[in-house]
């Protein structure tokens, strides 16, 4: 998922214009490339989610000094990439899916406040 969110990062610089550096105020970064990426008509939401969602799950998980793991999504029948801080499991990649396909309902800044309502301060690096 790593290698994804470095994918990330490099597509937000070459065809975005957009710095993200895993902080929490590239948030704002992600989610307006996401409303760029989601204008146009060929997305291919597979992987536009898979890109995107593991950049906001690696902000997630070294914020809050989490991981990352292959578990089943509540109600569904098959596993998919999450991120898990403290007994919380986030999932990032379904949550870019819905911010590409239902819209501005689903922005990520009100997403991320939430998150950080709900774990609090970030986890302290040595």
């Amino acid at each position: 998922m790593e290698g994804y969110a470095l994918g990330a990062v490099e597509a937000a610089t070459v065809e975005y214009r957009e710095k993200l550096d895993f902080s929490a105020e590239s948030i704002n970064a992600l989610d307006e490339i996401l409303v760029m990426v989601g204008e146009d008509p060929n997305i291919d939401l597979d992987f536009e989610s898979r890109l995107w969602g593991s950049y906001l799950g690696e902000v997630l998980r070294r914020r809050y000094a989490g991981s990352w793991e292959m578990t089943q999504y509540p109600g569904g029948d098959m596993a998919v990439p999450a991120v898990d801080v403290r007994g919380s499991r986030l999932f990032p990649l379904l949550k870019v899916y819905r911010r590409l396909t239902l819209g501005d309902e689903e922005d990520l800044r009100s997403f991320f406040g939430m998150v950080t309502e709900r774990l609090g301060n970030p986890a302290k690096v040595n």
